[in-house]
């Protein structure tokens, strides 16, 4: 049975245990004391096992996750020695392969990039390398998407960015709604109904671009080409598109 060592066990580490638990997945999940309160609940609740020090977590693993933030990655690596050829996965944003390896050595060094939803098993699974352990240890987790470069890894993570930054959009648009006299709940509801309408419309015309099925509704006179006009006026969209070229931009130049 395959026994994965978690280093690092926080919001996101956390959401992925509990995503493979709820797959059924049978794999054995070791977890590092750090967080202790979070560790110690997962343990509780999930079967998990809790080890007294990092070294413990690597020495009875086969495979390492590793989700500290990117600062503590280097005082990590001086705490652990790990054995040779063991593969290791890290969720570390903006820290490349070649990183990695000069940190805890050569060996199989792959990157993943998950969202929130890898907890109910919905979350896109960014995997770089292509084929990698981490494609096949966390496909229960969602949408394995297969990266052949590093560089499309990175465009990748602004993805999860853009996943992240979606919701402050649902929210200030969900208060709208509250502010003119919804309550709350369907307010929430009628937005995410709205967002869960486009995708499945999106994925059915396979024939037409997103953009193309949104002018088809915003046709010149209605009230969506009126608020679309006050958008394009305020720059709304350029602005989403300034934001990805900001996040884009920093993790390149850490490769660098």
């Amino acid at each position: 049975m395959m026994k994965l060592g978690v280093l690092g066990v926080g919001d996101l580490t956390e959401k992925m245990v509990r995503g493979l638990r709820r797959s059924g997945s049978d794999i054995t999940i070791i977890l590092s004391p750090r967080n202790r309160d979070r560790a110690y609940g997962l343990a509780r609740d999930l079967s998990c096992e809790l080890r007294e020090s990092n070294q413990a977590v690597a020495d009875a693993s086969d495979v390492l996750l590793i989700g500290v933030r990117p600062g503590q990655l280097e005082e990590l690596a001086r705490e652990v020695s790990l054995r040779p050829g063991q593969p290791l996965i890290s969720v570390v944003i903006g820290v490349p392969v070649s990183d990695l390896q000069r940190l805890f050595g050569a060996r199989d060094c792959s990157r993943a990039m998950l969202s929130a939803a890898s907890e109910i098993n919905r979350s896109t699974v960014a995997v770089f390398p292509a084929e990698s352990i981490a494609a096949r240890l966390l496909a229960p987790l969602g949408n394995v998407v297969r990266l052949a470069t590093e560089r499309d890894f990175e465009l990748a993570t602004v993805g999860a960015c853009i996943n992240g930054w979606l919701y402050f959009l649902i929210h200030e648009l969900q208060q709208w709604f509250c502010d003119k006299g919804f309550p709350p709940e369907r307010a929430k509801d009628l937005v995410l109904s709205s967002i869960e309408d486009c995708t499945a419309y999106s994925r059915y015309q396979t024939s037409l671009s997103t953009g193309e099925i949104g002018a088809s509704i915003a046709i010149p006179g209605t009230f969506t080409a009126q608020g679309m006009e006050v958008l394009t006026q305020l720059r709304a969209n350029a602005a989403w598109r300034a934001a990805c070229d900001r996040v884009f931009e920093q993790l390149i130049a850490k490769q660098g």
